[in-house]
């Protein structure tokens, strides 16, 4: 299959950018079904928005914090995570004494 360099424009700034024939190739060799949608410069602004790195190999990641209500003793607390909706969330003090209760259960 013969591939001929794409003009796309970013959904996120407007720019126009190439597709070349190669990446296409690529793209067709791992059965990627979607062309891409952002030029580089975006690509890699928002990878590093969403914490997997930026092009210099470096993670950033910020913790998230949430503020939620114990699900053992009913008192509002922070917890260093985002909690799935349906799944219990505790305290410190409830997080560490049903830990201590199961293992010696």
């Amino acid at each position: 299959m013969e591939f001929q360099d794409k003009v796309l424009k970013c959904i996120d700034c407007g720019v126009e950018f190439v597709f070349s024939a190669g990446e296409q190739s690529f793209f067709h060799d791992k059965k990627f079904r979607n062309e891409p949608k952002r030029c580089k410069a975006c690509k890699t602004k928002r990878g590093a928005a969403r914490g997997s790195g930026s092009s210099e190999g470096i993670r950033l990641t910020e913790k998230a914090f949430a503020q939620v209500v114990c699900s053992g003793c009913g008192k509002q607390t922070t917890v260093p995570f985002r909690p799935t909706q349906g799944r219990p969330v505790f305290c410190r003090e409830c997080f560490v004494s049903r830990g201590q209760g199961q293992a010696s259960a």
